[in-house]
């Protein structure tokens, strides 16, 4: 089976990091199988890729497709709107530009099933209409929060043959905009020999985030993410602060906001400045740090003795909490992630409304004042994370989901899309 990956980008976002942990697991559970991967833009996916033994090359995405999203048009009015639309007037012609030159790629790799791994690589599917494959959408987001990809893929479905879902919320929102397409739920996985428990290196941690030496019995509380402007940066800081003006006497505690503004989707992101600015209005200078983003981030989970989990909206899943449960901390995660269906709140989790930062000053203060439930709670998630979130399951889940695409009785040919 030759099975060929479509990704918008080459950097490592979350899709990105369960998408090469799928592609090695699956080289373990068939040998057989041939896998090549198209990115749209140059970076690291790409060497960890090859690392993996697949072939892996960039196709480069014109930079207005590249920066191209909707995402920000949610609820916003007609004056939004329509600068948004007089972006998209050049999109046609690069699309088709793009579309020949995807085309021959996929001619040349030949692959039995190709695999979109994002919404920029399913809005290119009309590229292989024709071809001899089966396509699978790999949906990493809420498609009926996106007006014009909502449109837009409502047109395209029938050139899928399924899809997969990374939770059951982003599983019953896609079926609402893709139909009569089958759509699997398959939660993601992370490598738990990676993400693994251990001795964390909180100096290691104030380095990185540019802060004096800390107190010995410092403890450290943590947000991971990507700069998104929905991930909870403002959240974080303002329970923070409610935490510090609420019980002065508290045990000495550092806050760490781990990331970057890893995309190209233009006024989606804070920038450092802003979040800088941000941690100034809130008189938490010296008590909150920004790390970078660190490519290999078991070693941040373990420095941390709370992880937080604090997106203001429906997250798809939330691979940062499967990946610091697997190292055994302690969670503070928010109800509408995707990961939280299957995770038992105040057993495996602390769990918390979506943007309510007084729900979290709670949560904070609860998991710093009482050590034995952080053993607890990082006990019970080191638990969870190998029963639900392993790798292994993950993909064979996934090539569950191939093996039935290859193996339905071919369908009567479709018509273009109009």
């Amino acid at each position: 089976m030759r099975i060929l990956f479509l990704n918008p980008v080459g950097i490592l976002g979350g899709a990105e990091r369960a998408l090469l942990d799928l592609m090695d697991c699956l080289r373990r559970e068939d040998t057989r199988l041939s896998l090549h991967l198209l990115a749209g833009t140059d970076g690291p996916l790409l060497d960890e890729a090859r690392r993996l033994g697949v072939e892996a090359r960039w196709l480069p995405l014109p930079e207005r497709l590249s920066a191209l999203g909707d995402s920000g048009l949610r609820g916003q009015g007609l004056r939004q709107t329509w600068r948004f639309a007089r972006t998209l007037a050049p999109t046609p012609a690069l699309l088709a530009t793009y579309g020949w030159e995807l085309r021959r790629e996929v001619q040349r790799i030949a692959p039995d099933l190709l695999h979109s791994n994002g919404i920029k690589t399913h809005l290119l599917s009309p590229a292989t209409l024709g071809l001899p494959l089966r396509r699978v959408w790999h949906v990493h987001d809420f498609l009926g929060e996106r007006p014009l990809v909502r449109r837009a893929l409502r047109v395209l479905r029938p050139l899928a043959s399924a899809a997969i879902a990374n939770s059951r919320a982003v599983g019953e929102d896609a079926r609402a905009v893709l139909g009569e397409v089958p759509v699997q739920v398959v939660y993601n996985g992370v490598d738990v020999q990676r993400f693994a428990p251990g001795p964390g290196d909180g100096s290691r941690l104030d380095e990185l985030a540019g802060l004096p030496p800390s107190p010995e019995n410092v403890l450290r509380v943590g947000l991971v993410a990507t700069y998104a402007r929905w991930k909870g940066h403002e959240v974080f800081l303002e329970a923070a602060a409610r935490l510090l003006s609420q019980t002065p006497a508290a045990p000495s505690t550092r806050f760490y906001l781990v990331g970057a503004p890893l995309y190209r989707t233009p006024d989606s992101q804070f920038s450092e400045s802003e979040l800088r600015q941000r941690i100034a209005v809130h008189g938490l200078e010296g008590r909150v740090g920004l790390v970078p983003f660190q490519a290999e981030p078991a070693a941040i989970y373990r420095a941390l003795d709370v992880f937080v989990h604090a997106s203001t909206r429906r997250e798809p899943f939330g691979l940062t909490i499967a990946e610091a449960l697997a190292c055994g901390r302690p969670s503070i995660i928010s109800q509408s992630s995707g990961a939280a269906e299957v995770l038992r709140d105040g057993d495996e989790v602390l769990s918390i409304p979506s943007g309510d930062a007084g729900a979290l000053a709670t949560a904070m203060h609860a998991l710093l004042h009482d050590s034995a439930l952080r053993a607890r709670l990082g006990q019970a998630a080191r638990h969870a994370a190998e029963a639900r979130f392993s790798r292994e399951r993950y993909a064979r889940e996934v090539l569950a989901v191939y093996r039935r695409v290859l193996t339905r009785p071919s369908l009567k040919p479709r018509r273009a899309p109009a």
